[in-house]
């Protein structure tokens, strides 16, 4: 049934491919036997099957030995001579390291790199990746010429972005609008003018398009051949045909693993730093030092048309709903995209350097269709060559990169989903920044591999079913509230139960199943995965969880932005129970713990037991690495899980769920960095944690405490160890909301009796659950700040209006303090500000900001203010004369925000408007 590729020559049409295929009806097989099924080509692949004048591979077969002799010892060794490894030796050598070495098992670009479609879209639904495209393409379109005099084979024809449907055409307005911030040039396109640009396309199925002038591709020989180059001119050496075969890792004075060298077969490399660019190789790389690398291998293809009349000049296209692109390849074009069931490499093998898979034409075929669909003319033309390679896919569609947390020095910059020539530039400048000087200069938290729990980098159930999706839903529009159905129920809380029956729907994050909504019309249980229906799974039918998430598939209100509002004014005027048990808690011990709690956390956390500190932890440079609170505990013989054994100094730190393990690994390197006697021990899967929160919320505690819970004798930021229903916890008076309340923290075992005895205690009052779509209403209209998007570690506190966390009028020195006491002698270059727009219009960050007309940042997160009924955001600005930027600044500007390319007048606020003078959270209500 597939066609035989003695076939697709000018004889086999695109169109008559797609009819045999059909005709030969295939059933597809099940993702682990189809891989088993189908063989690679162990030749040498003509130069003619991949669309490019020049590859690296040589012709006389492998050669005997490495290109060049190897040093004994080197500051860093990048494994891998893809676009990852070259763009990160290239920024290495730039950045000043010059004994940096680069070893290629085979030649440059051999693997993923050499058979890259290499496009280059300019706008991604992120503001970091913006910055990062916008880096790769200067590095490939000017800086590398500039260098070496050298051409990359940087092409700039324009990308076209299809819509289909309103809400695809929606996406591509926000990605307009944030263009804006960045000065890269878009423009919103009609069908007729589609096709005035593009006559061979047909537009009659089209809504609109966008057009971006200034996207582009690269050539990936041309590409890595100067980036080498101009890393050797500045000391860098690059050396081919050397596999490494070991990765020898030392244990340290204080029992930290660290890598040693590198071993090959022509010898070791002694070396502290090891960077991972072996692309689907990675894992096995990974493997020798024993860090776990989550990835998985899979085919991806595209066929090379020929020769079409008119196609010349063309940009570059992407039908997203028809997950198809369209690459202009001189007169011809190379057909791709994503599948729902692309086939598993399960058995990578190490022989395969510029080798291709042969092209099943039973997977391929769907996206012919719709290339066909989009440009007719395709019906009569012939293929000139396929090109099926394997390509390294990861659980979000996001890259791996960072320190590995299993040994320090060991550094991953790997499983880029088919993107690692658009992404390399800017992620290698990102990994040098982080090789030399500790962490990237970016946010990087979507890319580092502490994203994950410690958990699932390993359960390759979890690997393979989330890697499927984001495969699949690759070509997906990006909604705000969108959820995986993928891998879920790995990690649930004692309460998951009795919220599913009461209709909670689920949000995953870090694994674990967290509240988002409670759905007033019945259960809506998260089944387990059915891969789209493809591999003859059966697909889940009736399933409301799917279709509760489908009816979020807008950019407009939800359509039960009712509940979200009923959630968050019951909580506003009476009170709610909020489930929060997937935080992370920690305890801090040992013989150095209040030097390490001093150097950590920029609150000053050594006050009297029984307090609790909101603080922030930051990196060298002084940005926001984690929030959290921290609670001095009393000394004293262990009470687990409520207090670990101590005769010293004991902390408790509680962390949100969805950056525990970043916080974890960020705490344990400050410790090893600072030679700290500590000890941190995580509690975070023995005990519950929920937070009932309202004006009514001390009379219900009251009923179910044993404790006085009046301002006086529970003061607002403190703790203590109470019965609950003959159950000891451990009562916090804190709130995420901006309202009276507490946190209970509760061994495992209590967890259902002491929420049944709050839930029973609050029926008087009408207490109700809600869940985190509530909170991040709540919590935006209050003012506080959500880690990872309005607080990144590229902000500062002093920035992010958090100067009060921070002991600077103290003399105690912490991590970051010189970079803020720099910051606050020059003045902030930026700040965040506090955003509301009279209109009832939705926002969900990203969104442009003018001052007097003139771009100066963009939303980080916005939300709907349900007690102030306004739509509310918070984002960063800058002036545009890179001046500072001050109170009155902001007070003497006119604002406005662009949302799909229609501004709205703002009003700018220093403060939240809601409850400024922090009344409610004292009990204080008027």
């Amino acid at each position: 049934s597939p066609v035989p590729l003695a076939l697709c020559g000018a004889m086999a049409f695109l169109g008559s491919a797609v009819r045999r295929v059909v005709s030969a009806g295939w059933s597809p097989l099940s993702p682990f036997c189809r891989t088993s099924a189908r063989s690679y080509s162990s030749e040498l692949t003509k130069e003619k099957s991949v669309p490019y004048d020049k590859t690296l591979k040589q012709e006389d077969g492998a050669s005997s030995g490495p290109t060049k002799p190897l040093p004994r010892s080197a500051d860093v060794v990048v494994i891998g001579g893809g676009s990852l490894g070259c763009q990160t030796i290239y920024h290495l050598a730039k950045m000043g390291m010059t004994n940096v070495v680069l070893l290629e098992r085979d030649r440059l670009t051999a693997g993923t790199t050499w058979h890259t479609a290499g496009l280059l879209w300019q706008l991604r639904p992120s503001d970091v990746e913006v910055e990062l495209l916008a880096h790769t393409r200067n590095v490939i379109s000017k800086d590398l010429e500039e260098e070496t005099g050298l051409h990359t084979g940087w092409i700039q024809n324009g990308g076209l972005f299809i819509a289909s449907n309103k809400q695809r055409l929606d996406e591509y307005k926000r990605l307009m609008s944030l263009g804006k911030v960045y000065g890269i040039e878009s423009h919103v396109l009609s069908p007729a003018e589609t096709k005035d640009l593009y006559p061979l396309m047909n537009v009659d199925d089209l809504y609109g398009t966008l057009y971006v002038p200034k996207d582009g591709t690269m050539d990936p020989a041309g590409t890595c051949t100067t980036l080498s180059r101009a890393a050797s001119t500045r000391g860098a050496t690059v050396i081919e045909n050397c596999p490494v075969t070991g990765i020898q890792v030392r244990t340290d004075d204080i029992g930290v693993k660290r890598v040693k060298a590198v071993e090959t077969p022509h010898g070791i490399i002694e070396t502290p730093c090891v960077v991972n660019c072996a692309g689907v190789w990675a894992t096995k790389l990974g493997d020798m030092a024993g860090v776990k690398v989550p990835l998985i291998a899979m085919h991806h293809a595209y066929v090379v048309t020929e020769r079409i009349e008119g196609i010349q000049n063309m940009p570059n296209v992407r039908d997203h709903d028809a997950s198809v692109y369209l690459r202009l390849q001189g007169d011809a074009l190379s057909v791709g995209g994503y599948e729902q069931n692309p086939i598993f490499w399960d058995e990578v093998s190490d022989k395969f350097a510029f080798s291709l898979f042969d092209l099943d034409w039973d997977v391929f075929t769907q996206h012919i269709e719709g290339a066909i669909n989009r440009v007719p003319s395709l019906e009569q033309t012939g293929i000139k060559s396929t090109v099926c390679g394997p390509e390294s896919f990861t659980a979000d569609h996001k890259p791996l990169m960072g320190e590995a947390p299993e040994v320090r020095g060991f550094f991953l910059g790997c499983g880029f989903n088919s993107a690692g020539m658009m992404l390399g530039g800017g992620c290698g400048r990102e990994l040098a920044h982080w090789i030399i000087h500790g962490r990237p200069e970016k946010d990087m938290y979507g890319y580092d591999i502490r994203r994950f729990h410690n958990s699932l980098t390993d359960n390759k159930r979890w690997i393979r079913e989330r890697s499927h999706e984001s495969y699949a839903k690759n070509y997906s529009v990006v909604f705000p509230f969108d959820e995986p159905l993928a891998s879920r129920n790995m990690r649930k809380d004692p309460f998951h139960q009795v919220l599913m029956e009461q209709g909670c729907v689920f949000q995953e994050r870090h694994g674990w199943e967290r509240p988002g909504w409670f759905n007033k019309d019945g259960l809506a249980p998260v089944k387990d995965y059915d891969y789209y229906g493809a591999y003859d799974t059966g697909k889940n039918v009736n399933y409301k969880y799917n279709e509760l998430l489908g009816k979020e598939y807008t950019f407009d209100f939800p359509p039960h932005h009712d509940v979200i509002k009923s959630e968050c004014l019951s909580c506003r005027h009476g009170v709610a129970v909020f489930d929060m048990s997937y935080f992370g808690k920690f305890y801090l011990t040992g013989p150095d713990a209040k030097k390490a709690a001093d150097w950590l956390f920029t609150a000053d956390v050594n006050k009297k037991p029984g307090s609790t500190v909101y603080t922030c932890m930051l990196n060298k440079r002084g940005g926001v690495e984690a929030d959290l609170t921290v609670s001095r505990l009393e000394p004293g013989a262990a009470n687990l899980p409520l207090a670990p054994e101590s005769n010293g100094d004991v902390y408790y730190l509680a962390i949100g769920g969805a950056v525990a393990e970043h916080n974890w690994n960020h705490i344990r390197t400050v410790f090893q960095d600072q030679g700290f006697r500590c000890q941190l021990t995580d509690h975070s899967e023995n005990m519950g944690m929920i937070s009932i929160q309202g004006p009514k919320s001390r009379e219900v505690l009251q009923e179910v405490l044993d404790r006085d819970l009046s301002n006086e004798a529970f003061p607002f930021s403190t703790h203590k160890v109470v019965n609950a229903a003959g159950h000891q916890v451990r009562a916090m008076r804190l709130s995420f909301v901006g309202e009276l309340g507490w946190e209970l923290h509760i061994p495992k075992d209590s967890c259902l009796p002491v929420y049944q005895a709050v839930m029973a205690a609050g029926v008087k009052h009408g207490i109700i659950n809600s869940g985190y779509r509530a909170i991040d209403s709540l919590s935006i209209e209050k003012g506080y700040r959500h880690w990872h998007a309005d607080l990144r570690p590229d902000d500062t506190p002093l920035e992010a209006g958090l100067a009060f966390t921070c002991k600077l009028k103290s003399s105690i020195p912490f991590q970051g303090r010189d970079r803020l006491e720099k910051q606050k002698k020059e003045g902030l270059k930026r700040r965040i500000v506090c955003f509301t727009i009279d209109e009832k219009v939705p926002m969900f960050g990203l969104e442009a900001i003018f001052r007097n007309g003139v771009p100066v940042g963009n939303l980080r997160r916005a939300d709907y203010g349900f007690f102030i009924d306004k739509t509310m955001g918070y984002g960063y600005i800058r002036s545009p004369d890179g001046g500072v930027v001050s109170a009155d600044f902001i007070k003497s500007g006119e604002f406005t925000l662009e949302r799909m390319g229609v501004t709205y007048k703002a009003k700018a606020h220093l403060k939240s408007p809601f409850d400024h003078e922090n009344k409610r959270v004292k009990g204080i209500y008027v």
